[in-house]
């Protein structure tokens, strides 16, 4: 069964409850008694293995070398 987090909308009381997928929600909060409202957390998510990053899918190519060839600033200057 899953546990699931719930927060009190009036004191701010942080609790949790375990409780089945059909079940009902919990609507008080066991503190003062208000309204109690379900948090929902984002699930983690981690990618393992090959083939999730940009890397891993491209031909690995050599740098191009600069032999002969003027830069930007190189060619502003007059060089």
């Amino acid at each position: 069964m899953p546990v699931y987090e719930y927060e009190c909308s009036v004191c701010h009381f942080c609790f949790e409850r375990k409780q089945s997928f059909d079940a009902e929600t919990v609507a008080t909060c066991p503190k003062c008694q208000e309204k109690a409202s379900r948090v929902i957390h984002s699930i983690p998510i981690i990618f393992k293995g090959s083939g999730f990053y940009v890397t891993d899918s491209r031909k690995k190519t050599e740098p191009e070398k600069s032999e002969g060839k003027l830069s930007g600033k190189e060619k502003a200057k007059g060089k």
